[in-house]
């Protein structure tokens, strides 16, 4: 494993960590593979609303980890709040086992989901963290490899549950074939907890203050009465469009407030950084509305346009599910991880590591490349159906850009945020990323189809029109991206000069 060379504490610390992460992953995109199709298919709604339904969702599952950040902080521990967020999403994936129908159902178990990503997702991304303080290059290499395993539990849960889906559904009824599927996501919740149970020791010396310090029942029965509104207000948020989106617009708000408030309000030798940090946000912003497309428009494209055979030379390997193809991206990234580690910490040795900044910009250009491939692609169609190889390679330059943008989002609050603010920062970066994630829902209902088109020569043309102007949007990214370069620079040195450098390194990641 990439992490032999570490000391022993940090290994086993890390290797706690990464596990129940990936399992909760293995929960998370078990659920996301299925969820637009399940919204279309069992429940009748349109391919507009099913986007926005989810895209809604994925926006609060991002923005509720600010919350959760502060929670970890200042009143219950990072590790225990981490842990608290694993039980509640498990709950929420069960209650998607129950074989139901009713919308009210789903929007409730979203709801708990929501608060339950919010409880764990900034805890588990601050005790890497604290476990990885040091050299930058470090850091970066750690959460790289971080990204890398955590990927593992999303590619075999993208992988296993549409064919749960279609075995059960096949051999037992459609309805019992969907519930199922989402049962299992449950599963995985509890398999994470029990490994967890089993490794808890090796966090023992990590965590924040409030992990050393008991809770007392009125603090936790005030937890719950929260955690149970937040259910109720996240419900009624995702059953009302324009709920939706006046709170997408106020989380806009309220995210350029906090940073404004802080850099306003930092230390000198701070303020740099942060100022780097919310540029670097704001970029992580438009490369999430990219990201989005995965579970909505180019979900949709597979089941409507893609041929899911997969051919060699007229040999025929393999068929896919129309969802699997959303595994191609965590596939790439288990690929692609630890070469980007080795280009690191190569250039790491000789002083040459790009700047996070200049990983954001070649990510951005890779991003672009890959939404161009559905073009190239579709120039050799079939009846409308391009080749499952198309999806392959667009996926692998789209999950490339992903590692040095979104891959390098945690690092980047890790190197440039101080570290009394962390755990809170950690969520604030997660609801910019949650703005984005309705925002990608938005651009993928420029692909709708109208509900009389069901020729896939009809369809095509709709769907590559939006990811050509990916595209190009891509490539202005690209280049707004290389023009603030030398401003990066200028203050990325200054926050580097009020930084003091660890007593003591650590040896770096092989």
């Amino acid at each position: 494993m990439a992490t032999q060379n570490l000391p022993v504490s940090q290994t086993r610390s890390f290797t706690t960590v990464f596990l129940i992460e990936m399992w909760e992953r293995f929960g998370f995109y078990g659920m996301q593979v299925l969820m637009v199709t399940y919204m279309m298919k069992k429940l009748g709604f349109v391919d507009t609303k099913a986007n926005l339904v989810w895209g809604a969702a994925a926006a609060l599952i991002y923005a509720t980890p600010a919350i959760g950040g502060w929670v970890g902080d200042k009143l219950i521990g990072t590790r225990r709040t981490m842990l608290t967020g694993a039980v509640v999403l498990m709950l929420g994936y069960a209650m998607l086992w129950i074989p139901s129908s009713n919308p009210t159902l789903l929007y409730t178990a979203l709801g708990v989901i929501v608060v339950g990503n919010g409880f764990f997702k900034p805890n588990a991304g601050n005790l890497v963290r604290k476990i990885y303080e040091g050299d930058d290059t470090r850091i970066d290499s750690a959460f790289t490899i971080y990204y890398m395993a955590v990927n593992v539990g999303s590619m075999i849960s993208m992988t296993a549950t549409p064919w749960i889906r279609n075995y059960v559904g096949e051999n037992y009824g459609d309805s019992l074939g969907w519930h199922t599927a989402f049962g299992a996501c449950a599963v995985g919740l509890i398999l994470g907890l029990g490994n967890y149970m089993l490794m808890f020791r090796t966090l023992a010396h990590i965590g924040s203050p409030a992990d050393e310090r008991p809770v007392g029942i009125k603090r936790i029965l005030a937890l719950l009465a929260a955690s149970l509104v937040m259910v109720f207000v996240a419900a009624s948020i995702l059953q009302s469009l324009l709920i939706a989106k006046g709170a997408v617009i106020l989380a806009g708000i309220i995210i350029l407030c906090i940073f404004a408030y802080l850099i306003s309000n930092s230390q000198k030798s701070e303020r740099s950084g942060l100022i780097v940090a919310l540029v670097l946000t704001v970029q992580t912003i438009f490369f999430f509305i990219f990201y989005a497309q995965m579970a909505t428009s180019l979900n949709l494209f597979a089941q409507k346009n893609v041929d899911l055979a997969f051919n060699v030379f007229g040999f025929h390997l393999f068929t896919w599910i129309p969802e699997q193809y959303q595994n191609l991206n965590a596939i790439w990234i288990v690929i692609l991880s630890p070469v980007l580690v080795f280009f690191y910490n190569s250039l790491g040795r000789i002083g040459k590591d790009p700047s996070v900044a200049a990983k954001f910009a070649l990510g951005f250009a890779a991003v672009a490349v890959g939404f161009f491939m559905y073009g190239i692609g579709a120039m050799s169609a079939v009846a409308g159906q391009v080749s499952s190889w198309t999806m392959v390679w667009g996926y692998g330059l789209y999950s490339l850009g992903e590692l040095l943008v979104s891959g390098l989002g945690l690092a980047m609050i890790a190197r440039y945020v101080p570290a009394r603010m962390g755990g809170f920062m950690m969520g604030a970066y997660y609801v910019a990323v949650g703005i984005s994630q309705y925002l990608g829902s938005i651009v993928a209902n420029y692909a709708s189809i109208p509900q009389d088109v069901s020729d896939p020569v009809q369809s095509l043309p709709i769907y590559i029109s939006l990811f050509n102007k990916l595209g190009l949007v891509g490539i202005a990214c690209t280049v707004v991206a290389l023009a603030v370069l030398p401003v990066m620079k200028k203050l990325s040195n200054t926050h580097a000069e009020h930084t003091p450098l660890p007593a003591v390194h650590s040896e770096e990641l092989a």
